[in-house]
């Protein structure tokens, strides 16, 4: 079973991923390859652009569910604030804040950030939990179509 809600929130999650990306671009910091010849977490993290296309060819073949999502989700959630916010944080909060010539336009950049980690991580707990109760639902299905435990 498909979920409107799951395709609204990767689609969010998307368009925030593509902003934050677009806003390194801007700020040019901690840009990588295709831009550059350096090779970092900035180019590492443009994989994520075929694994959500490939991701969403695959749930609407039914062949991939919330389970998958979930990893993809909590995986960029753990990913990203790592690289911003973690002990060894290649790019902290304040190369955002300070990279802009207008403190506005850094505070925006940094809550860009932040409520992108926050939709990943919300999204994540939401596909776990339907991943969850399908699990729950099939074993349930499961156990009463069991022969044995009809006796």
């Amino acid at each position: 079973m498909q979920s409107v809600i799951l395709y609204r929130l990767t689609y969010l999650a998307t368009a925030l991923s593509l902003a934050h990306h677009v806003d390194h671009v801007i700020r040019h910091n901690a840009v990588g390859w295709p831009l550059t010849g350096e090779f970092n977490a900035f180019t590492m993290s443009l994989i994520i652009y075929p694994i959500i296309i490939t991701g969403l060819l695959l749930y609407r073949a039914g062949r991939v569910g919330p389970g998958f999502w979930a990893l993809v989700s909590g995986g960029g959630a753990i990913f990203v604030g790592a690289i911003h916010f973690g002990p060894s944080a290649a790019e902290p909060p304040a190369k955002i804040l300070d990279g802009y010539d207008s403190p506005i336009l850094g505070w925006l950049a940094f809550a860009l950030l932040a409520t992108f980690v926050t939709v990943l991580a919300i999204t994540s707990l939401y596909e776990t939990r339907v991943w969850w109760q399908q699990r729950q639902a099939r074993r349930v299905v499961g156990s009463t179509t069991d022969p044995q435990m009809r006796r």
